[in-house]
């Protein structure tokens, strides 16, 4: 006879599993203003061909925070957002680059190797404030360049888009 022994870690992983697949099969379109739109190798739709965001949406997915400096800001700031590792689960995409674009059409390519737990987020909240385009908003990239000595090179520092508004996946 064959036993199996569930431990609580890998119910709470296949509960965890499901409830990401109902999330992803039950996303509905954006109830408030789109703050991110997500197109390209992707599975999970819920406006035609696009994952579209609005921030009520991207808080459901994830939201993390820490603290840190910037290079373009003085002292020490408390971001929170949505990490880019919740965000890639939740598509289910593993490997690839990420094309992350600004309102003004700046775009930069973010590896999805560095979408890992304690890395970076989407921020939409700065001190517990939601940005505005003014201020890098409503969307910007943020590394915890504070936490680990590769988040402090110039190569993550062009990583770090503000204003972002879509990102397209390509694998």
């Amino acid at each position: 006879m064959l036993k199996m022994v569930l431990t609580t870690a890998t119910c709470v992983g296949f509960a965890l599993a499901g409830a990401t697949a109902a999330l992803a099969q039950d996303m509905a379109a954006p109830q408030g203003d789109v703050l991110l739109t997500v197109t390209g190798d992707i599975e999970v739709t819920n406006v035609g061909e696009t994952l579209q965001l609005d921030r009520e949406q991207l808080a459901a997915l994830d939201m993390s925070s820490f603290d840190t400096t910037t290079i373009w800001s003085d002292g020490v700031h408390t971001f929170a957002g949505t990490s880019l590792a919740a965000l890639v689960d939740f598509l289910d995409v593993t490997d690839g680059t990420i094309l992350a674009t600004a309102i003004n059409d700046y775009t930069v390519e973010i590896p999805v190797s560095d979408a890992v737990e304690g890395g970076p987020i989407i921020a939409t909240l700065m001190d517990g404030e939601e940005m505005s385009v003014r201020d890098k908003g409503p969307l910007w990239i943020v590394y915890p360049y504070d936490s680990r000595n590769e988040y402090r090179s110039e190569v993550v520092y062009s990583r770090s888009i503000w204003q972002l508004d879509r990102i397209e996946v390509k694998r």
